[in-house]
């Protein structure tokens, strides 16, 4: 093992200066959006005002566990619950799968600039903002002026307007739907990065052997990004609560939801979003948001442990 002296670490430093600099917003960023905001946890079990300030987040009376108990004895705590973790859980089942098929398809095809056109094109959605995302769904789906619904009725496969946008039945595959558009081609291309990663040889030995597509799809490409897809999982279960992997649920959440389908839209997040600002309850929402960070933080490591079980890859 090679020790470094201070003065060969401080050379590779300056050579490094340009490197180091993108290092140190990242840092700095981390520092201020991530670690800073941390003392806002002190709320969770005090009771703070906001006309105290930041000192009232030190100086507020502790009030212990008050909070947290009132949440979970809340009579929508049951509903609540169970609509944040059958979104997140469809979003994994349907949307965490599909950007794998996609890139595996986008690297069977032979036509380079086809294979360009579709990878461009999949990926543009991830950068439009879920706020015009749910404008387009009002487009093709409100129940008076939308595309969908004119198609269907001159069509003549339905006589009445259907009501997709406030049916609460409808909701979650809404929001799963739009999820998929959204996020398939950005996460593609960490998987396609993966397939570009194996090694060209396997292809070429496998279908000299008289291995067909589907067998070399089955017995090297997926083994081969195996690793990738248990890393990716690992985080996308960890936020399972969020959905920050395979789409906002709280975006979703709050645009998409309404008085009508609020039975199934209203999700942790929402939640505790509108009891903090609408209704000023700072310290509530702060041990709604706790209780969900630390459920993650127990799934992340219960899901890198089957992992590394199971697969023997994980992530730590």
């Amino acid at each position: 093992m090679r020790v470094y002296k201070k003065s060969d670490i401080w050379k590779r430093f300056k050579k490094q200066r340009a490197l180091q600099a993108f290092v140190l917003f990242g840092v700095v960023h981390l520092i201020v959006f991530s670690y800073t905001p941390m003392f806002g946890i002190l709320m969770a079990f005090k009771k703070y005002s906001i006309v105290t300030g930041v000192q009232g987040i030190f100086t507020s009376p502790w009030v212990g566990l008050q909070y947290f108990k009132e949440f979970v004895t809340d009579y929508r705590f049951g509903q609540i619950v169970r609509n944040t973790l059958v979104l997140s859980f469809l979003k994994v089942l349907f949307t965490f799968p599909i950007p794998i098929i996609f890139a595996i398809m986008l690297n069977e095809l032979r036509n380079i600039a086809f294979k360009r056109f579709v990878q461009t094109v999949s990926y543009l959605p991830h950068f439009i903002s879920w706020v015009v995302v749910v404008g387009l769904a009002f487009s093709f789906f409100s129940s008076d002026s939308g595309m969908v619904n004119k198609v269907l009725i001159s069509l003549g496969i339905i006589e009445a307007p259907l009501t997709i946008l406030t049916d609460a039945r409808s909701f979650w595959g809404l929001a799963v739907g739009s999820a998929i558009w959204k996020e398939m081609g950005w996460w593609a291309i960490i998987f396609l990065a993966a397939v570009a990663g194996i090694n060209p040889s396997l292809y070429e030995a496998a279908q000299i052997d008289g291995a067909g597509r589907l067998a070399r799809i089955r017995y090297i490409t997926l083994p081969g990004i195996k690793g990738t897809v248990v890393v990716v999982l690992i985080l996308t279960v960890g936020n399972i609560l969020g959905g920050g992997l395979v789409g906002s649920n709280f975006e979703q959440a709050f645009l998409l939801g309404n008085d009508v389908n609020n039975s199934t839209s209203e999700i942790v997040q929402t939640y505790a979003f509108k009891v903090g600002l609408a209704d000023g309850r700072y310290s509530y929402a702060a041990a709604i948001d706790l209780i969900q960070s630390i459920i993650s933080v127990i799934l992340i490591f219960l899901s890198n442990y089957t992992a590394k079980r199971v697969t023997g890859s994980s992530l730590f």
